[in-house]
């Protein structure tokens, strides 16, 4: 069981404790006091639930965040006088360096009903990042983008429903320009390198889209055309499939640039665990990945038998890589990101990369899932990325922060409006959830579409992190 799955087992626990114990209460009130009480104060406590409660949240508001940056990375004097922040005399910065400051974050009362946003403002690029409601510990600031006016001493930090203070610790991490290199992003599902990456690939002076599975299961809302499960999971299949393929025409990826795998979704653990054995889709009946491969530019290893198996996705891998030899490698972060299917996409791609007797200059990782707040990036399209949650300072974290421009942004929108994972209608519980947030917390839905993706991805950064760089030519270096 995944550290998410034991996280949301727990969460679920108490709330049925909480549920049992709230039903015992309203039933003595019936009783005692008036029969209609218990019913008005089960229908206030939903609304309440729905508008403050329903986050997954799976730590306490008032844990510091514990970020451990590499040695030597520059950190240049900053002060924080009243709301301004102003660099020490003679700190230079460089403009493309991605900027983290770390301060406290502390909400009003009125914080724990509406999100805590803390404002930068003072240049010609504002910006809002928003922390959990009751927020009260040590948070880190994304500020990439705001060099020029923190040089200035323009720079100006308002806390709206909380207020910052402490010692302000400045981190400057300077890295090459990746969009003048050749770029490979791995994504387990389709929309995966449009989450992540879109601003990324689409600049880069190359690029290649690599997809491994089809994402065929949860096919529900196929369902209701009249088709039976299995037809369902196909047709779904095939439609991410041509997703994959089709959207990064989009951004500018050549056809030839664009490849499917066709393995089959939540079947990357068991492929691995036994790696010559064909593991075949849960809802699809298939054993065979053929037909979701039919739209690739060229013949890969697993085309010759379709078997899905471990091997097969290694092979096709290793021939991806040696073809394309991408400078920089985007794939999902290995502890950042729990789905089963994001661990073992990375997991195979390093697997893959033993042995060759060429290797990438860089790796970085991505998240477009998160073990312990499933609203992260919190608050709206549009605003910055802060750091996400973060608990074991063993691990060293170097963030890579790209700045996204609002027509850049516009189109990133577009892309996932194109893929057909992120079009079906939310349920009517999620969209009535949203009605009361918005009237009672003040949240605001994304005008690019109903789907929460459209609010967490759509942002003026895309963080990514940087989990190898070798500087130079490492064409004939071995194994990472």
């Amino acid at each position: 069981m995944s550290r998410k799955q034991q996280l949301l087992k727990r969460h679920r626990r108490n709330k049925r404790i909480g549920l049992l114990i709230a039903l015992a209460l309203l039933i003595a009130v019936g009783v005692l006091v008036a029969w209609w009480l218990p019913l008005l104060f089960a229908v206030l406590g939903w609304i309440a639930h729905e508008a403050w409660f329903a986050d997954h949240l799976f730590y306490s508001p008032t844990d510091d965040y514990q970020y451990s940056f590499p040695p030597y990375t520059q950190q240049p004097k900053v002060r924080l006088n009243g709301e301004h922040l102003r660099l020490d005399d003679g700190v230079m910065l460089v403009d493309d360096a991605t900027l983290v400051l770390a301060l406290r974050v502390k909400s009003t009362w009125l914080g724990r009903f509406f999100d805590p946003v803390v404002e930068l403002a003072g240049g010609n690029h504002p910006d809002r990042q928003t922390f959990e409601r009751g927020v009260n510990g040590l948070r880190y600031l994304n500020l990439t983008g705001q060099a020029h006016v923190l040089s200035q001493g323009l720079l100006r930090l308002r806390g709206r429903f909380c207020r910052v203070f402490g010692e302000p610790v400045l981190w400057a991490f300077e890295q090459p320009d990746y969009h003048r290199q050749r770029v490979m992003v791995i994504a387990p599902h389709a929309d995966d390198a449009e989450l992540a990456a879109y601003g990324l690939y689409s600049q880069a002076d190359e690029a290649w889209i690599v997809t491994l599975t089809a994402g065929e299961i949860e096919a529900e809302h196929y369902q209701q055309l009249g088709l039976s499960k299995v037809e369902a999971a196909r047709l779904k299949g095939r439609l991410r499939a041509w997703d994959s393929i089709a959207v990064p025409r989009w951004a500018g990826v050549p056809e030839a640039h664009c490849v499917q795998l066709g393995y089959f979704c939540l079947q990357l653990a068991a492929m691995q665990a036994a790696p010559a054995q064909p593991m075949g889709s849960r809802e699809a009946e298939l054993n065979d990945t053929r037909l979701f491969r039919q739209l690739n530019p060229f013949a890969l290893p697993g085309d010759a038998d379709g078997a899905p198996s471990w091997n097969n996705l290694l092979a096709d891998l290793r021939e991806l890589l040696l073809r394309a030899r991408p400078d920089v490698i985007v794939l999902p972060h290995p502890t950042l990101d729990p789905h089963p299917d994001h661990v073992c996409a990375q997991a195979a791609v390093l697997e893959a990369l033993q042995g060759l007797d060429w290797q990438p200059t860089t790796l970085l990782g991505y998240a477009n899932h998160l073990h312990d707040n499933d609203r992260w990036p919190m608050g709206d399209a549009g605003n910055g990325i802060a750091l996400p949650p973060a608990f074991d300072a063993s691990l060293a974290m170097q963030p890579c922060c790209l700045p996204m421009s609002v027509e850049l942004q516009r189109d990133k929108a577009m892309a996932l409006g194109m893929m057909h994972d992120l079009q079906p209608p939310m349920p009517f519980k999620r969209r009535l959830r949203r009605v009361i947030q918005r009237l009672l917390a003040g949240r605001k839905s994304p005008a690019y579409g109903e789907n929460e993706f459209f609010r967490k991805a759509v942002r003026r950064h895309e963080l990514l992190w940087i989990l190898k760089h070798t500087p130079g030519n490492v064409s004939q270096r071995g194994e990472l």
